[in-house]
């Protein structure tokens, strides 16, 4: 019965349009109170859920994604992936994907990499006479893949939750290989539609415009393997790597582009301040909600339940994966990845699942959530950019969506996809 209220009191207020963090925290300090457990459990278990030390990371990371965005690094991006992918047909949906790679491995950040790229790409795309849905739903489906490709604060916040020695290093390495397949299924799905569509082909600008565009975009680029590299060899932690993210931005912005005003860096920390407040709230929130479904011990019915339904680990893993992305549409990823985590990670584990190749899976599955409605919050945001309603983008994304859950099923039935690159430092 508590289970039942805890439930479905969340699901309650966020229909009525409660914010999540809202939402996770009066539907937890209610289920605390039904129990007769003193609220002062509540804020223990909200302290504690934040009191995590890898999490330092995330204002870091959040905060040189947003110096990155303000300092024009995206602009520079596009210049290279519009010079590599430029002379193929529908060569800006090209661009808009490569761009959202590159981008991604620098900033890690979904709606970061969405308004980074497709504030510049969607109007450009407009202009050279592509439909606008078009133009949006590659932009939005695109940035999935900065949640895979590292720096990404969510691989540190499943780390943080999964609650067993995982290394953040083979979370970075694991993400890149499904990073890019995923981003060049979405190159195929959009050639596929742009030759549909009759959509324009540019030309090739030749490979000393390639060079230069690329040799302007390196100090921005050289940021993901600072990190990267610094963590595999064990130069600094994760947590010190994010801190040095921001100096190198920092650094690169100011003196070596010298694209960065005091105004744009007052309002870039603004921003990081406001988004990791937010971020940090809503794992508060998560964790004493993901406390009380332990308590009453969610994870095993639900593990029971499932069973019920079949003993195959395939299908098992199919189940799972529904699940999540049936929550991933109407739930923020940050609170889903605590809370879902500890229920599915040891089912997972029990059929065989490694637990660095699960992440993976959980990224990209709750980062379809963000693009799909009815709280797909990377969909609102390119909406807005595009200035074009969701109902428009959603009646011709679905090839996109079918490029991203071929690149789920190849990540959850071919370990190796994500868990090849950290065996060879092993």
């Amino acid at each position: 019965m508590e289970l039942g209220f805890l439930i479905g009191l969340l699901l309650f207020l966020l229909v009525i349009g409660v914010p999540v963090a809202f939402a996770l925290g009066i539907a937890s300090l209610a289920t605390f109170l039904m129990l007769d457990i003193p609220l002062v459990v509540a804020f223990q278990r909200m302290a504690a859920g934040m009191n995590v030390f890898a999490l330092m990371a995330i204002p870091f990371f959040v905060f040189a994604g947003d110096l990155m965005h303000r300092a024009g690094i995206a602009e520079r991006l596009i210049r290279v992936a519009d010079a590599a992918f430029g002379r193929m047909r529908g060569g800006l949906g090209q661009v808009d994907v490569g761009a959202s790679m590159l981008f991604g491995a620098v900033s890690g950040s979904a709606i970061a990499s969405v308004s980074g790229i497709g504030s510049s790409l969607v109007p450009m795309m407009r202009d050279k006479g592509y439909d606008a849905d078009y133009a949006v739903n590659v932009s939005v489906t695109s940035a999935i893949t900065g949640l895979l490709i590292p720096p990404s604060h969510n691989m540190i916040i499943y780390a943080a939750a999964a609650g067993v020695s995982i290394s953040l290093a083979d979370l970075f390495l694991a993400g890149i290989v499904p990073g890019v397949l995923t981003g060049l299924l979405l190159m195929l799905v959009a050639w596929v539609v742009a030759v549909k569509r009759n959509y324009p082909r540019g030309a090739f600008p030749g490979f000393r415009a390639f060079f230069a565009a690329f040799a302007g975009a390196l100090p921005g680029l050289i940021a993901a393997a600072i990190i990267v590299v610094g963590v595999l060899s064990g130069v600094f932690t994760p947590t010190e790597s994010s801190g040095i993210a921001v100096i190198y931005t920092l650094i690169v912005a100011i003196f070596v582009y010298r694209s960065l005003g005091w105004t744009r860096f007052v309002q870039a920390t603004t921003a990081a301040v406001r988004t990791t407040a937010m971020v940090m709230i809503i794992i508060g929130a998560a964790a004493a909600f993901g406390w009380l479904l332990a308590l009453l011990q969610a994870p095993a019915q639900l593990a029971d339940l499932l069973k019920s339904i079949t003993e195959n680990p395939l299908l098992l893993l199919l189940l799972i994966n529904l699940v999540l992305l049936l929550l991933g549409t109407f739930m923020d990823m940050a609170p889903l990845i605590i809370i879902t985590t500890p229920i599915f990670l040891p089912m997972a584990q029990e059929l065989g699942m490694d637990p660095v190749q699960f992440g993976i899976m959980l990224l990209l599955n709750l980062g379809i959530g963000l693009v799909t409605p009815p709280v797909g919050s990377v969909l609102f945001v390119g909406c807005a950019v595009g200035n074009i309603p969701i109902e428009r983008t959603v009646r011709t994304i679905w090839p996109f969506y079918l490029a991203m859950i071929v690149s789920l099923a190849l990540i959850i039935y071919v370990p190796a996809i994500s868990l090849w690159l950290p065996s060879l430092f092993h």
